[in-house]
């Protein structure tokens, strides 16, 4: 199959969640034979899409996208691996009662309307877009992928014995409630630390020591990479009803065996890729 994988960035670019995420499937279809292009979507153009149209198209984040080149997709094939929420004007649904916006709030419609599937991060993810979009094409994938390495990582780490403390990611991004975790940590008298680097293994590091993450969103976290990266580093986690992992059936699982799920989880969420996209 020759793919045309599409998104804002890529993790060569900006090192996120999604963008390794991203990075992992790509390199799983392209030692499965598959021919992958990545292409930066604000680079795009109606002349590309229709270059490429026998292609088909998989469309992470798309903020970028120039706004006249979405139509040129509607009659392709294409899939939406939805990472956030960009059926919304707001890309947050937790502004909103129940997580459904208004009607004037819901945007890009045609666009998830006409791809052959919208992949969601988990079931809390698929059935918040469900909601809003009220469209029948969407597939929840049952969690991320990561690379061999981060596995096979992550399983040393569960190995460790913890220290006595709770971490706490020291994120800038004001709805990872930074400062609410602080709080919550503060009033309980647990000892904590706050992590924080940009080196993904020396991250994994820092937190894998404690015995468990506090991590208290304010907004809906479609799946929570963070947290299912403490509980396969066999870390506890105190958390809220707003981390989409928490709605999966293995959530309940940790160190081996979590990430036993995962290792599965590579090919599972490839198979679905594929057949949507054939």
């Amino acid at each position: 199959m020759s793919i045309v994988f599409v998104a804002d960035f890529f993790a060569e670019q900006v090192l996120g969640g999604g963008e390794l995420n991203n990075e992992e499937l790509i390199n799983i279809l392209i030692s499965r034979g598959h021919e992958v292009t990545k292409i930066n979507s604000h680079v795009l153009t109606p002349q590309m899409v229709e270059e490429n149209r026998d292609k088909k198209f998989i469309i992470a984040n798309f903020i970028n996208i120039p706004a006249n080149v979405i139509p040129r997709f509607y009659n392709k094939q294409y899939i939406i691996y939805e990472h956030d929420h960009k059926y919304l004007t707001t890309r947050n649904p937790g502004v909103f009662p129940d997580f459904i916006a208004p009607k004037e709030h819901v945007i890009n419609l045609e666009f998830y309307q006409n791809a052959n599937a919208v992949l969601c991060q988990s079931s809390f993810h698929a059935d918040i877009a469900q909601k809003n979009t009220e469209l029948d094409n969407i597939v929840s994938l049952g969690g991320n992928i990561w690379d061999m390495d981060s596995l096979k990582f992550m399983s040393e780490q569960a190995k460790i014995e913890k220290q006595p403390t709770y971490a706490i990611m020291n994120s800038q991004i004001k709805h990872k409630n930074t400062v609410g975790a602080i709080r919550f940590c503060n009033a309980k008298g647990y000892d904590y630390k706050l992590i924080e680097s940009r080196n993904y293994k020396e991250f994994l590091s820092m937190m894998g020591i404690n015995k468990s993450l506090v991590f208290l969103p304010e907004t809906p976290e479609t799946l929570s990479r963070v947290i299912v990266e403490a509980r396969m580093m066999n870390m506890g986690v105190v958390t809220n009803k707003l981390v989409g992992a928490a709605s999966e059936p293995w959530y309940s699982l940790k160190g081996h065996d979590l990430i036993k799920v995962f290792h599965d989880k590579r090919d599972e969420i490839t198979d679905i890729v594929l057949e949507n996209l054939s």
